[in-house]
């Protein structure tokens, strides 16, 4: 299993997940060496710390900033963290996806005691931000 399957599977607590989509970033062949290439774009996976600190130099956009404004509204994120769907319309696209894995909390209840959750925050090409979470099956 490769650390982006292992995270995916809520299995890397630790890392981040980050789609970078290629007409968002001014040099996604340089970010290559560090990521991996996906449809339309790169994903980076790293460890909490340093993903924030590169997401925000790629992006210019504050990490938390992005989640605290995407938790305001629902929106649509594929389970492996590279496409959505905006709730501002169809033929929009993600520009940045911010994910991260939190572990099964019994302690806590609702849908984080049936396994790991996924947290993704989106930061779509119209300017909408939205997010969405689901239990890793």
């Amino acid at each position: 299993m490769s650390d982006r399957e292992a995270f995916l599977a809520g299995e890397r607590p630790s890392d981040i997940h980050i789609f970078l989509h290629d007409e968002s970033v001014s040099n996604a062949e340089a970010l290559e060496a560090h990521g991996e290439r996906v449809e339309n774009g790169i994903v980076l996976l790293m460890d909490g710390d340093q993903a924030r600190g590169i997401f925000q130099q790629a992006t210019g956009i504050d990490p938390m900033a992005l989640a605290q404004e995407a938790m305001k509204r629902d929106g649509t994120v594929s389970e492996d963290c590279i496409t959505a769907a905006c709730p501002d319309g169809d033929d929009h696209t993600p520009k940045f996806i911010f994910s991260f894995a939190e572990e099964q909390n019994e302690e806590v209840g609702g849908i984080y005691a049936d396994g790991p959750v996924i947290h993704a925050y989106v930061a779509c090409d119209c300017g909408a931000r939205y997010s969405d979470k689901w239990v890793v099956e």
